[in-house]
């Protein structure tokens, strides 16, 4: 038996740009671009089929059915050929009657169907949460789907997406998930990552390893590019800066990393964002600790669009990210204090910066911090005497 969910899983999820529109063709050529354009080497490992992949209805055995057209080999030879690359393959089902494209889902099928990905070869199970019935438990029906899929045969990870109902954080580790779904969907503009990354202020404590605190899929990348409007919202998207944030945001806060841009065609702006080692490194932390909110007082310079976050790493660093999510540029103190170290102290601080990946030097006492409008300034601090 493999260890699943020590740190917040990778990869990339068909959703976002695609919905509707998947097949057997996309899903290998994406596979294919996560080994020639480095994404594999960085760390992304799972190919998530979502929505959509299923005809309308089980066959005369009560089985799912992968859509003939859409993907013609079937669903075991098709993770044959993402296992052939080194990865992994997911797919998506519901707790409920019912997907919430109107497919078949899972409920009162938990056991079968997991039986059923295993014999595929599955290695991730997204599990949504449409038409689940109303009078049935969400949170036992997660229990049950965590039991059927630790009892068939293969070691699959599970991917809660409850979006953030039944307070969910509250109960989601015990409950089996490796990761847990704490908000509603994201949308491709700068107002949903913003109010996403609010929302989580104060619940970074429960994320960590085996069990991680998922913000949405990224949207790095997407310029506007989906299938669905309410996604893009005919926006065109963000602008590189914000997206570098979202990233940063997700990366530093513990939320899985799973990229909802076409990866066939990303920009090369889109590659440097999504293959940053130092912000990778952040996130893939083996103690997987969620990130604080480091509160200085007097607090006349924080509020909501304007705050700094400080994680823990394994090694005795400090990943300590800036955010300025406001229209204008913006000065941000820190005070070593506020991280531990007293000013009476030998103790300094060496920063690097993660996105120039360049020293910065060793300070003592504070750092301020100049941070353009919707930008980011994420530093690793090393404690020298």
């Amino acid at each position: 038996m493999k260890i699943l969910g020590l740190t917040p899983p990778m990869g990339w999820n068909s959703w976002n740009t695609f919905t509707w529109d998947i097949n057997e063709q996309l899903i290998r050529d994406v596979a294919d671009k996560f080994v020639t354009d480095g994404y594999k080497e960085a760390g992304y490992e799972y190919i998530v089929i979502d929505d959509c992949w299923s005809l309308r209805e089980r066959d005369e055995f009560g089985r799912m059915v992968a859509d003939p057209v859409k993907f013609p080999s079937g669903m075991k030879a098709l993770a044959d050929y993402i296992h052939s690359k080194g990865l992994k393959l997911g797919m998506y089902s519901c707790a409920g009657t019912h997907t919430c494209a109107g497919f078949p889902g899972s409920f009162e099928f938990e056991f079968e169907d997991a039986k059923q990905f295993a014999e595929w070869g599955v290695d991730y199970l997204k599990y949504d949460y449409c038409f689940k019935p109303r009078t049935m438990n969400g949170e036992m029906l997660y229990k049950r789907m965590s039991l059927a899929l630790k009892n068939c045969g293969r070691d699959i990870l599970f991917s809660a997406c409850n979006w953030g109902e039944d307070d969910v954080h509250h109960w989601a580790r015990e409950s089996g998930t490796h990761m847990y779904r704490s908000t509603h969907d994201i949308q491709d503009n700068w107002e949903s990552v913003k109010m996403l990354a609010i929302s989580q202020l104060g619940k970074q404590a429960y994320t960590g390893a085996f069990s991680h605190n998922d913000m949405d899929m990224l949207i790095v990348g997407m310029y506007g590019g989906s299938n669905d409007g309410w996604i893009a919202k005919e926006s065109g998207g963000c602008t590189d800066i914000q997206y570098k944030t979202h990233f940063s945001l997700w990366s530093i806060m513990g939320s899985p990393l799973m990229i909802g841009c076409d990866v066939r065609n990303a920009s090369q702006k889109a590659k440097d964002i999504l293959l940053n080692k130092d912000i990778i490194a952040i996130n893939q932390d083996l103690e997987s600790r969620g990130a604080y909110r480091i509160q200085p007082e007097p607090n006349w310079f924080h509020g909501e669009e304007c705050f700094m976050l400080a994680k823990v790493l394994t090694n005795g660093d400090i990943a300590v990210g800036f955010f300025n999510l406001s229209e204008t540029k913006r000065d941000i103190p820190l005070l070593f204090w506020d991280i531990g170290l007293a000013g009476a102290s030998d103790v300094k601080l060496s920063l690097y910066d993660c996105w120039k990946q360049e020293e910065l030097g060793i300070f003592k006492e504070r750092y301020v911090a100049t941070v353009e409008a919707n930008d980011c300034v994420i530093l690793r601090a090393s404690l020298v005497r």
